[in-house]
């Protein structure tokens, strides 16, 4: 992305108000992210709660619609799709607590619906998993406070259980469970 100069910002400053429409228009027209952004910030009804409902259904018909000759690389590129839903909502909303919701939110699918495909031969599927539950992991203690911990305690020791059950090898380093300090 470009750095905003001095030259640029005094230029957009002297437009007038006809002008400056014209050209977020122009923008939101060209670019659907630009315009999931204006929508959020300009619009009452495009609420944080819309926009969470929104990817959660996206990243839902990815990882359940994933299919192929093998299923495990089907979903492994499904839920590559499903973390680039989550960035671009996370570049929407820019809300850390509900970034981490959604993530919860495409682990349980993961869980709920796919651990045969832990025991495929790709391990790939396994992995990735791996990778997306210690990512989780590092955002709840970046981003939150110490107090909503517990609200994800139960669900993220149940996801380490399972992934620590399986006779993979593991090669991401996840802890036991999640500590609550």
């Amino acid at each position: 992305m470009p750095a905003i100069s001095a030259a640029f910002r005094q230029a957009v400053m002297s437009l007038g108000d006809k002008e400056k429409e014209a050209i977020i228009l122009k923008a939101a027209r060209r670019d659907a992210e630009l315009y999931d952004i204006l929508a959020y910030e300009l619009l009452e009804e495009v609420t944080l709660e819309k926009v969470y409902e929104d990817a959660a259904d996206k990243i839902h018909a990815l990882l359940i619609n994933a299919s192929g000759r093998s299923l495990s690389k089907a979903l492994v590129k499904a839920l590559r799709k499903a973390i680039k839903e989550i960035a671009r909502f996370k570049r929407i909303t820019k809300d850390p607590k509900t970034e981490i919701d959604l993530h919860v939110y495409t682990l349980r699918l993961i869980f709920d619906n796919f651990t045969g495909q832990f025991d495929s031969f790709y391990k790939g599927f396994f992995t990735a998993t791996a990778r997306l539950l210690l990512r989780t992991i590092q955002l709840i203690r970046k981003n939150l406070h110490e107090d909503y911990y517990v609200e994800y305690k139960t669900d993220l020791d149940d996801f380490l259980q399972q992934i620590h059950s399986r006779p993979k090898y593991l090669t991401v380093a996840l802890p036991q469970e999640f500590e609550v300090e």
